[in-house]
């Protein structure tokens, strides 16, 4: 009887368990979901007790549900559920079940959430700290929400959707979108409060990378040098990282190169640097940006 190796067997002779997903636990469903439903409630705060009251919006369905509301006079929830259901079915079908269940909590919590608090008393009438504090809480909500797998906007969804099809990113329809929303409501709300709009948008954004992304950026380091040895061991002892050593060829020369890769934090890189310069000035030395870091032995030894 021949064996068969893993590395052979078809996709229908492989275990069912293997071909399987690994199912989350109960404890990371409602842990997902608890974040998801604090992301919503910070929206629905930023809106009804910052933005929204002082006359200003923001983009995406989210500002196209402000403007419907302030010139029908029905509550914002409603039409905040309802514009973007269309778009949530879309995502069900297109993106996936989690997604999709996820951005249904979000979005009937925020909903929920802008109906009941809309009889209070908004928290500030001054319009500098509306919009600055309305910001940074639409980001801060929408942000975690994002973080955990959901979304509160269908402009996100469509966005997605259109970059799989278009060379353009996510980022470029959905600020496409959004320029004609705050174009809008120049007209509905006044051009003062259009640019106000406008600045409330940008902090939510940049507070949406923040949480998204971590305020502990990390940096990815490539290396090249004849002196590789001398500053792997520097970058192990001094800096506490671990290091990876790869096996390179010179483009122009075709000699032997020996590649140094490594992930350290924004705030290691000027005494990365100082490592790499000291035993090779002309050393080749790249640094990127990167925003998640899982796995590994990326924790940090004692350094000096």
């Amino acid at each position: 009887m021949n064996a068969i190796s893993p590395n052979n067997m078809t996709p229908s002779a492989m275990p069912q368990q293997a071909r399987q997903h690994k199912q989350r636990t109960v404890k990371s469903i409602l842990f997902r979901t608890f974040f998801i439903i604090i992301g919503a409630i910070l929206v629905s705060v930023a809106l009804e007790l910052f933005l929204v009251p002082n006359k200003i919006t923001d983009g995406g369905i989210t500002g196209i549900s402000v403007m419907s509301s302030y010139l029908s006079g029905f509550p914002l929830g409603i039409f905040l559920f309802l514009f973007n259901l269309p778009f949530l079915i879309i995502g069900y079908k297109q993106i996936g079940k989690t997604f999709a269940i996820s951005t249904l909590i979000g979005i009937s919590v925020m909903s929920v959430g802008t109906a009941l608090l809309h009889p209070v008393q908004a928290f500030v009438s001054d319009t500098l700290l509306a919009f600055v504090f309305g910001g940074i809480l639409l980001g801060l909500g929408t942000g975690l929400v994002i973080r955990f797998g959901g979304s509160l906007d269908g402009t996100e969804i469509v966005a997605i959707l259109i970059s799989r099809k278009t060379p353009f990113s996510v980022g470029e329809v959905i600020m496409f979108f959004n320029f004609f929303i705050l174009l809008s409501a120049g007209f509905v709300f006044g051009w003062e409060r259009a640019l106000f709009s406008i600045l409330a948008y940008y902090i939510a954004y940049k507070t949406i990378d923040i949480v998204v992304d971590g305020l502990n950026e990390s940096k990815s380091v490539w290396i090249i040098s004849d002196q590789i040895d001398e500053i792997g061991d520097a970058i192990l002892s001094r800096l506490g990282r671990g290091v990876t050593y790869l096996s390179g060829e010179g483009g122009f020369s075709g000699d032997p190169k020996k590649v140094i890769f490594c992930v350290i934090t924004r705030l290691e890189e000027a005494k990365l640097k100082e490592i790499v310069n000291h035993y090779d000035e002309n050393a080749f030395l790249a640094v990127g940006n990167i925003h998640d870091v899982k796995g590994g032995r990326f924790k940090k030894k004692a350094i000096h």
